[in-house]
């Protein structure tokens, strides 16, 4: 995995979690930036030997994704030369 993946892994990650906490805060103002979709998935296996269950789950409010879309924009327009 090269840098720039793990920058734009980074950013993703700190956009989203700064846009959820900017949601909380303003929620009671804003409402709907409280609004959200929970996406679960939970790969799971039995291969005898070795037995697997996990779970992973993501919040997503709008807010959140308000916050991790500019990080994105940005890292994508960087210029090449």
């Amino acid at each position: 995995m090269g840098k720039e993946t793990l920058t734009l892994v980074f950013l993703l990650v700190s956009g989203l979690l700064f846009g959820s906490i900017v949601g909380e805060i303003l929620g009671p103002w804003v409402p709907f930036l409280t609004k959200s979709k929970i996406i679960t998935w939970s790969p799971a296996a039995d291969l005898e030997i070795l037995k697997y269950d996990l779970t992973f789950q993501v919040k997503l409010n709008l807010a959140s994704i308000g916050g991790a879309c500019p990080r994105v924009l940005d890292t994508s327009t960087d210029k090449v030369g």
